[in-house]
């Protein structure tokens, strides 16, 4: 039989609409997500970072295919560089942040869950000094409230990139993180684990990534 590049693209797509699967995922996050599947993103929390105590869930679903590269943008609040929030009031403070995720195939089977599997790396450090949180006219860059911040390496959330020097995710109690406003929405597996940079306080903006296969 004679076969054209048509047929030939038809097959190849039809291949790998076979292969692909649905997954279905949950995520909370303390403040802000976004998930992105092999570069591309598949879901955003639908409350701003800006909201104050934006702490809600998301459920949602996504296709792929085996092998894929999970990567999470997990912010936790901050004013500004200082990494403080409610600057000048009393309650002036360093926030904290804290994520949990699970994601389950179309039979209900955990595929993955957050935990120390997962590599997590900081981008955006702040205040680098913690009696920052202390002071009375905190400057962003100045004395204890300096920060280190850097932009997400290329191709961080795809295939072929190279994580091996990137840290594992630290693992955190809900005693520690005290989720709340949509934690307690999800029948979380027992598997699943709270997870962050390693300061619940100073690690303001935090990447992870995983590969399920």
């Amino acid at each position: 039989m004679k076969r054209t590049a048509a047929t030939s693209l038809i097959l190849l797509v039809s291949a790998t609409a076979l292969s692909a699967e649905t997954f279905s995922a949950d995520v909370w996050a303390d403040n802000w997500f976004e998930m992105r599947i092999n570069g591309a993103q598949v879901a955003e929390d639908s409350v701003p970072i800006t909201t104050e105590r934006s702490f809600n869930a998301e459920s949602f679903d996504f296709e792929a295919e085996r092998p894929f590269v999970i990567g999470l943008v997990a912010k936790d609040f901050k004013e500004n560089d200082t990494g403080l929030e409610y600057i000048g009031t009393r309650r002036q403070q360093m926030g904290d942040g804290g994520l949990i995720a699970q994601i389950k195939d179309a039979t209900g089977a955990t595929v993955a869950v957050s935990n120390s599997d997962w590599q997590c790396l900081v981008i955006h450090t702040a205040p680098l000094d913690k009696s920052c949180e202390g002071a009375a006219n905190p400057v962003a860059g100045e004395g204890a409230c300096a920060f280190e911040v850097m932009d997400e390496p290329d191709g961080w959330d795809q295939a072929g990139f190279d994580a091996s020097h990137w840290p594992q995710a630290s693992i955190f109690s809900a005693r520690e993180v005290s989720p709340k406003d949509g934690y307690d929405r999800i029948d979380w597996v027992s598997e699943a684990q709270l997870i962050w940079g390693p300061d619940l306080e100073q690690s303001n903006t935090v990447l992870c990534r995983l590969t399920v296969r």
